[in-house]
């Protein structure tokens, strides 16, 4: 069986997970513990960034390695579109949503965090030793708000259009390319996942998300979309 070394929490975790639940690919976790498990996953993959998906004897390091793994080992249903211009579309975009898209994201939540201690501890991965979970969880939200200070405004608002245009978007099609499910969809749904948090984030992050953006009614369109095509893979 399929097994993904990961955190839970991670944007490019959940886009596998994502891709593995469009595949109808049966999976476990492997939830990798800071520090020494990260040395454990250096051994075995070469670096200490998850995700790192291993097929037998296969180790694919890396969300789009392993998407594109995956559609070559598993072409049905499709992740990319077999015509030339909506293929390029989806590479496009899912290079956009873990880049431009996953950098603003991560700050907002970054941003959050610094004034949220229980935001801080649900993020941290189920692994994390409990000293540590402890140390992080009772920092005052003032002495961490310098993070949030030394941080580009201007990737907030960026962030904030990029989500405004994602909106206007999946308002007038169904989904981001063509008339089926890519993985441009899953890419852009996974980075959304940190600004607010899908049911499978578990207790405390359920249901939450980051003031001002997972609040914003304006934005209320993006989350139905999200949510969506979440049940389209459930039901899957």
């Amino acid at each position: 069986m399929l097994e993904l070394h990961q955190f839970r929490h991670s944007a490019f975790c959940e886009k596998v997970r994502l891709v593995l639940a469009f595949k109808r690919l049966p999976f476990t976790t492997v939830e990798v513990t800071p520090g020494v498990g990260q040395l454990e996953l250096y051994r075995l993959s070469g670096q200490r960034q998850v995700p790192v998906l291993v097929d037998g004897s296969e180790v694919i390091a890396d969300s789009t390695a392993i998407a594109l793994y995956l559609e070559q080992q598993h072409s049905d249903p499709a992740l990319l579109p077999s015509e030339p211009v909506q293929r390029a579309q989806v590479l496009l975009l899912e290079d956009w949503a873990d880049t431009t898209l996953a950098s603003g994201a991560r700050l907002a939540l970054v941003q959050a965090a610094t004034l949220d201690s229980q935001l801080r501890d649900g993020l941290l991965p189920e692994a994390t030793p409990s000293g540590l979970r402890s140390l992080l969880g009772v920092i005052p939200g003032g002495v961490l708000s310098g993070v949030g200070q030394v941080l580009d405004a201007s990737a907030l608002q960026q962030l904030r259009q990029s989500l405004e245009q994602l909106t206007a978007l999946v308002q007038a099609q169904p989904y981001l390319v063509g008339d089926q499910l890519s993985l441009a969809d899953l890419a852009v749904i996974a980075q959304l996942s940190l600004i607010k948090f899908p049911g499978s984030a578990g207790s405390p992050l359920a249901g939450r998300g980051l003031p001002g953006l997972a609040d914003d009614p304006s934005l209320a369109p993006l989350w139905s979309w999200r949510d969506r095509i979440d049940q389209q893979l459930t039901l899957a």
